[in-house]
């Protein structure tokens, strides 16, 4: 038997008089955004005062619903929450794929052109993408949607590098965790920075997170298999990251010419060979960061081909927002290889 659960607004708490947030609720909830939202909106904080948030949780369709953990819920308000939220939240939606109901979309668009705020956490980026919300603007999801978004909704600039993206009236999270980061981002638009760290604070979590999604991301998969040359020459570049490999010297080991070369190379691996020795030198630096702690960073940069310090420092902002030396603090030790980073689970 799954275990019920019936989800409490805390709208009806006396003189509060804040946003109304209305996060929804559907069949294949995904428990751990809609808990997020919860938590740092739907808390009583006395400590913040009457203009607190008001919190309602809205059910899209018939219930009781089943959300993961193995749990039902049982919501009080439906789609007609809708029509006086501030704050509207979106959680992880059910699949990337999955169709969402045209009731759902009518009323979001309505909200839209309201002026109301609408976010997405996660995958929720689905349904505002559903709901022509994001047509034209910059939005970003998990790493793993990315490509299926995009691919799905051209019009969309998704942005796999960062951790939340503000457009103002509609904002999106990328991964489940960075769904606390757009909350608090949310929190300190609306409150201030004291608000944001007091609830921080009580989350045990920093304000404020350095950095983009893009230090999370494991090894890209190869679009297509070249196999005969390209394939062993990979291997070959791979075994000598600190050596210099121009273009012209790779396109002659592989027995094609220069402009052949970069053609298939791009279509094998969807980058240059200079992007793709860069991300190479990335992925090894960052190994050796995770996993040797008595290295020093500057033979870190050696044995990973960026031969200095301060040229390894420059790509990890560029590529990784993040710099050398905060990545090992972050994930020396964390995780063995192969697994999936923790902040991803």
């Amino acid at each position: 038997m799954p275990y019920s659960v019936k989800i409490m607004p805390n709208a009806h708490i006396p003189n509060l008089l804040g946003p109304h947030v209305v996060t929804l609720v559907y069949d294949g909830l995904c428990t751990f955004e809609f808990g997020v939202a919860h938590e740092i909106f739907g808390l009583s904080r006395p400590e913040m005062g009457g203009d607190w948030y008001r919190f309602s949780a809205c059910a899209i369709e018939d219930g009781p619903l089943r959300a993961a953990g193995g749990l039902t819920v049982q919501v009080d308000h439906g789609l007609e929450a809708i029509a006086d939220a501030d704050l509207i939240i979106v959680p992880g939606w059910r699949g990337i794929g999955t169709p969402v109901p045209a009731p759902l979309i009518t009323e979001l668009q309505a909200a839209g052109r309201r002026g109301v705020r609408i976010m997405s956490l996660c995958s929720g980026v689905a349904v505002l993408a559903a709901a022509g919300l994001l047509a034209g603007r910059k939005a970003t999801t998990h790493w793993r949607y990315v490509d299926s978004i995009a691919a799905r909704y051209p019009d969309i600039s998704v942005d796999a590098d960062v951790l939340y993206v503000d457009e103002d009236s509609v904002l999106t999270a990328a991964g489940s965790a960075a769904a606390i980061d757009l909350c608090l981002h949310v929190v300190r638009r609306d409150f201030g920075p004291d608000a944001a760290n007091s609830v921080a604070r009580r989350l045990v979590v920093p304000p404020h997170r350095e950095g983009g999604q893009a230090q999370y991301i494991e090894t890209p998969v190869l679009r297509q298999r070249e196999g005969a040359r390209l394939g062993p020459l990979l291997e070959w570049m791979r075994e000598r990251l600190q050596e210099d490999q121009p273009i012209s010297a790779l396109a002659t080991r592989a027995g094609m010419s220069t402009r052949t070369f970069q053609r298939r190379f791009e279509a094998t691996t969807g980058m240059s060979p200079g992007e793709w020795l860069l991300g190479e030198r990335l992925r090894r630096a960052r190994d050796l960061l995770e996993k040797k702690a008595a290295i020093s960073l500057d033979d870190v940069a050696v044995a990973s081909g960026f031969g200095s310090l301060a040229t390894m420092r420059h790509h990890f902002r560029e590529k990784l927002a993040v710099s050398p030396s905060d990545y090992r603090k972050r994930f020396s030790g964390l995780r063995p290889s192969g697994s999936v980073p923790s902040q991803l689970r």
